[in-house]
C-alpha cells in the first residue's frame, strides 16, 4: 500500500485543466476546414471528385458538409490553388444539422446550451446511454477515453450509465444499421422524458462512408430529433468534450471569446 501511495504522489496530477486552459493537440491534428473561395477557379471540381463522401459542393459557393466530412486531406491535396486548408480548430459541435454546412462566408455556428425547459430539469448534470449502431469502434474508443483520469468526464457531472432507464439522453455512434434499428429504438423508448439525443461522428450524423447503402439509415436524425451533432471520423476527445460542455452550459460562446464556467 505504501508503494502505491508513493507511486501516486510521484505521478502528480494527471487530469488536464480543460476547459480553463486550451488543450495541446497533436501536430497531425486536422480541425475545421478553412475555405478561400477567391482561390477557387470557375469550373474546377478537383476537390469534389476526390471526396469519398460527397461532402463538398461547388453548386454556387464552395461548401463542405462537416456532417459528411471524414477530415481526410484529399480535398486539400487535390486543390491546385490551396482553396481548402485545415485549421487547428477543435470545437466543431452544433445543435442543428444545417449548421454543419461550412463555407467561406458561412462560419461554423457552435453549439449552445440545451433548451431552457430541458436544462431546468437536467441542470448541469447529464447521464448518457451510449449505443454503437454499427460503428467501427473509432468514435467509441475516443468516447471511452473521456472516462480516463486524463479527461475525468465525471468532474463535469457527465456520466455514461449501463441502463437507459437511468439515462437523460442517448449518445449514438455508427451509421445506424438496419440490424441495430430495433435495439436503438428500444433503448430510446426506455429513456424517461425529457431526453436528448447526441450523434457522434460522421457515420452517426450522415452515414459517413456507408451513406446510401441499403443496410444503413444514414445517421441518427432519420430516426430521432438530434440535439447535438459532433462531427469527425472519429472526432478528437477534446471535440467531443467541448460539445458536451457546450450542451450543458459549461462552455458558452461569447461575442469575442469562448468563456468557460
Amino acid at each position: 500500500m505504501a508503494n502505491l501511495l508513493l507511486t501516486r504522489l510521484r505521478q502528480g496530477k494527471r487530469t488536464l485543466p480543460f476547459p480553463a486552459a486550451e488543450p495541446t493537440l497533436p501536430k497531425r491534428f486536422r480541425g475545421a476546414p478553412i475555405i478561400d473561395d477567391s482561390r477557387c477557379p470557375s469550373g474546377c471540381k478537383a476537390c469534389v471528385d476526390v471526396c469519398p463522401t460527397d461532402a463538398i459542393s461547388t453548386n454556387g459557393p464552395l461548401t463542405i458538409d462537416l456532417g459528411r466530412c471524414l477530415f481526410c486531406p484529399e480535398c486539400s491535396n487535390a486543390c491546385p490553388d490551396n482553396a481548402i486548408q485545415y485549421s487547428r480548430q477543435y470545437p466543431l459541435a452544433t445543435n442543428d444539422r444545417d449548421d454543419l454546412i461550412l463555407g467561406a462566408k458561412q462560419p461554423l455556428k457552435l453549439a449552445h446550451r440545451m433548451a431552457e425547459n430541458i436544462h431546468r430539469i437536467l441542470g448541469r448534470s447529464l447521464k448518457l446511454r451510449q449505443v454503437s449502431a454499427g460503428g467501427c469502434n473509432g468514435c467509441e474508443a475516443d468516447i471511452n477515453v473521456l472516462n480516463t483520469i486524463v479527461f475525468d468526464l465525471g468532474r463535469f457531472g457527465i456520466q455514461f450509465v449501463a441502463s437507459p432507464r437511468h439515462a437523460d439522453g442517448l449518445l449514438i455512434t455508427g451509421p445506424v444499421t438496419m440490424n441495430m434499428r430495433l435495439a436503438l429504438q428500444t433503448t430510446y423508448d426506455a429513456i424517461p422524458d425529457p431526453k436528448i439525443v447526441i450523434a457522434v461522428g460522421a457515420c452517426a450524423i450522415s452515414g459517413g462512408p456507408f451513406r446510401d447503402h441499403q443496410d444503413v439509415l444514414n445517421g441518427a436524425n432519420n430516426m430521432f430529433r438530434v440535439d447535438l451533432y459532433i462531427p469527425g471520423c472519429p472526432p478528437h476527445p477534446f471535440t467531443i468534450l467541448d460539445g458536451l460542455l457546450r450542451l450543458i452550459g459549461r462552455i458558452e460562446t461569447g461575442t469575442g471569446a469562448e468563456k468557460s464556467r
